[in-house]
């Protein structure tokens, strides 16, 4: 498995290609209790969404599931940081504009990196 940061829509495992198809769904909001083992991201229970609303604010246009597209920098770099995951948790990941923002992890295995 390649802990690399991955560039394009072609780069992504198909549990990555599902979970960003669902951050782009919330567009505004956050995932609870999002389960990582071995560099991958586990769906399997679906991880807990929470979607904020507002009122009168337009929504982002969806962009086709299947079609190639370069990644945005910071799904880029949530991706290299999961796949760098041997066993852990994301206790909660922000999401505005249907992108990570940011998250607290919880680590209960090492990272193949060594970082914190």
């Amino acid at each position: 498995m390649s802990t690399s940061k991955p560039c394009s829509s072609s780069d992504l495992m198909p549990s990555e290609q599902r979970f960003l198809g669902a951050m782009r769904e919330v567009g505004f909001g956050r995932f609870e209790y999002v389960q990582i083992r071995n560099g991958q991201i586990i769906l399997d229970p679906w991880p807990v969404a929470v979607r904020d609303v507002k009122f009168g604010a337009e929504t982002a246009a969806e962009r086709a599931a299947n079609s190639e597209y370069q990644l945005k920098s910071q799904v880029a770099e949530f991706l290299e940081y999961t796949r760098d995951v041997d066993d852990g948790e994301i206790r909660t990941l922000e999401i505005r504009h249907g992108l990570p923002f940011s998250m607290e992890v919880e680590l209960a295995g090492r990272q193949r990196g060594g970082r914190p």
